[in-house]
């Protein structure tokens, strides 16, 4: 891949002396879903599919951004004295905000940049395209410019130009997701301090596979930000009878004995998914610790029914994915992943039902939904390098 985007970036910008060439996976949660801005633990991996990108300094303070999977936009032209957030500058406006960020921590940016970008993550996919961009886009500019910021604060970086620059108030699994990956590990992330652990994924005879909905979702346009707002009026209305943080500090029992401090009943729904999601989670790491994938599989498929009963952010493309995978001989454990809205499905199959899997899921989902989905059997990847 490094040979094709470098060809290009000489294609489009003349010459490729000098670019650097760079990666950041996507990402898969395969539990622990809508707990990260609750204060919960989330258990994601990185894939070995992302974003590809060259890059080269320039002598002025000019911004050329080109990304291959947006040909027809041609070369987008900002400047460092314009780090502004405009609807019309489109996808660039997640590489702006990165560099917005940067200088909003004291980094200064000292020259302009031609930037090019190649991602293999379906754009809209809920594998989190626009967090690989972030993070790519902070790796080339410590690398670029020497910052010596560490991974773990490229993914804040990254988080803050999100939730500051294009107003999605995310939580910060994305982002920490892509830049701390490890291959063949998943990370067990306390959301509430950012302590972590390394996970090894050992998955003997079984793989995993997206199933991606085609159903395009934007996040901030979407529920999300209303879903978060929800948990957070609730959270108030039981801290004012008990001395909590977060919702991911509440157990089961404790949830259930001061529930009815939450005076609406859909805000009652999504702070229970909040909480015992999170209690999902860790019992999913420690089933995986114990050698019991059955188990894991069988928390996956309570964490979809949760999504989609109390947190209501599946929709029927999503369900139509799950409840067919779960009719499939051999398929561990199926749940929607991602924000919700359309996306992906992530699933746990045994190697020699994928085939099976991919063929019945996919006609089921056509007849339903009458339109394709795709399948995608990925492999856990590392974080963000140069290449």
């Amino acid at each position: 891949m490094k040979e094709i985007i470098l060809k290009k970036f000489a294609e489009v910008y003349g010459s490729a002396e000098g670019a650097r060439a760079f990666f950041a996976p996507g990402r898969v949660n395969l539990i622990g879903e809508h707990t990260d801005y609750n204060g919960g633990h989330v258990f994601p991996c990185a894939l070995t599919i992302g974003t590809y990108a060259a890059a080269k300094k320039r002598e002025d303070r000019k911004l050329r951004f080109f990304s291959m999977n947006f040909e027809h936009l041609g070369v987008i032209e900002s400047s460092l004295d314009d780090l502004v957030q405009r609807r019309e500058a489109g996808w660039t406006n997640y590489p702006k905000g990165v560099m917005w960020a940067f200088g909003e921590r004291g980094y200064e940016i000292p020259c302009g940049m031609d930037i090019l970008l190649n991602g293999n993550i379906p754009n809209g996919s809920g594998l989190s395209s626009s967090a690989s961009v972030e993070v790519v886009t902070g790796y080339i500019l410590n690398e670029l410019f020497g910052f010596g910021v560490s991974n773990q604060d490229l993914a804040l970086i990254g988080q803050f130009s999100e939730n500051n620059f294009n107003g999605v108030n995310c939580g910060i699994m994305d982002q920490f997701a892509i830049a701390m990956g490890k291959k063949d590990n998943a990370i067990f992330l306390d959301t509430a301090d950012l302590s972590y652990e390394y996970a090894p994924i050992k998955l003997e005879g079984a793989k995993i596979v997206i199933s991606c909905s085609n159903k395009k979702r934007g996040l901030g346009s979407s529920k999300y930000n209303e879903r978060r707002e929800e948990c957070e009026t609730a959270l108030s209305e039981i801290q004012q009878g008990m001395g909590i943080n977060t919702l991911g500090d509440l157990t089961e029992k404790q949830f259930e004995e001061v529930k009815m401090a939450i005076k609406d009943e859909d805000r009652r729904k999504r702070a229970k998914h909040a909480v015992y999601e999170n209690q999902r989670t860790i019992k999913a790491v420690e089933a995986l610790k114990a050698n019991d994938i059955a188990l894991f599989g069988k928390l996956m498929n309570e964490s979809h029914v949760s999504l989609r009963d109390d947190y209501e952010v599946t929709g029927e493309e999503l369900d139509t994915l799950v409840e067919a995978a779960w009719k499939v001989d051999g398929v561990i454990g199926s749940r929607m992943t991602g924000a919700g809205f359309g996306g992906c499905t992530v699933s746990i199959v045994r190697e020699e039902a994928v085939d099976e899997f991919i063929r019945t899921v996919g006609e089921t989902y056509k007849a339903a939904i009458g339109y394709a989905a795709d399948f995608y059997v990925v492999e856990i990847g590392s974080g963000p390098c140069e290449l």
